[in-house]
């Protein structure tokens, strides 16, 4: 398999990335989708129990049952990533899940995957989950967790709230708390 990340730096992939709203209707092309999943496949998880299944949804009819349950902004191609609690690690001294955790990860990957094809993504967390439940027969062992809508960008400019960071000074505590 072809590297897709050989010429790219991750600082320059992560400066590139951003939260696309606006797509053409352009399909994606089943090679690229492949490396999307393929880099989701290959995404660490606790304990490596790969407690999640992915959802992916391109047709017409499943575009518009997600469009009624999230705003998936008119992209052509949208991941459900779902998470099992059943099957995802479990810290034994307070026994927090990490699906949410695992799922993220996932979704991270696949991001950065699409944005080195030159697609767009946006990570959507604000979705109603019981009508993505039903309508994309999830069963009761996993949750949707969120989605990941992917496309070509469409004359979209991103907010320039992406490029305003805090320093890292602001960010990094050394050794502990004072």
């Amino acid at each position: 398999m072809q590297n897709i990340y050989e010429n790219m730096d991750f600082l320059d992939l992560a400066v590139k990335r951003y939260s696309v709203r606006k797509y053409t209707d352009k399909k994606i092309e089943p090679e690229k989708l492949q490396k999307i999943l393929e880099a989701a496949r290959l995404a660490p998880t606790a304990c490596n129990n790969q407690p999640f299944k992915l959802i992916v949804v391109e047709s017409s009819q499943g575009l518009e049952k997600l469009s009624a349950a999230a705003n998936i902004y008119g992209a052509p191609l949208a991941v459900i990533v779902c998470a099992s609690r059943n099957l995802c690690w479990k810290r034994a001294s307070d026994g927090r899940q990490t699906a949410d955790i695992d799922a993220g990860i996932v979704t991270d990957h696949m991001m950065l995957a699409a944005t080195t094809l030159d697609l767009g993504t946006v990570w959507v967390c604000n979705f109603n989950s019981e009508a993505v439940t039903a309508a994309f027969n999830i069963p009761e062992q996993y949750e949707p967790v969120n989605l990941l809508v992917i496309g070509y960008p469409a004359g979209y400019e991103p907010n320039p709230r992406h490029f305003i960071r805090k320093c890292i000074d602001e960010l990094v505590v050394r050794e502990k708390f004072d």
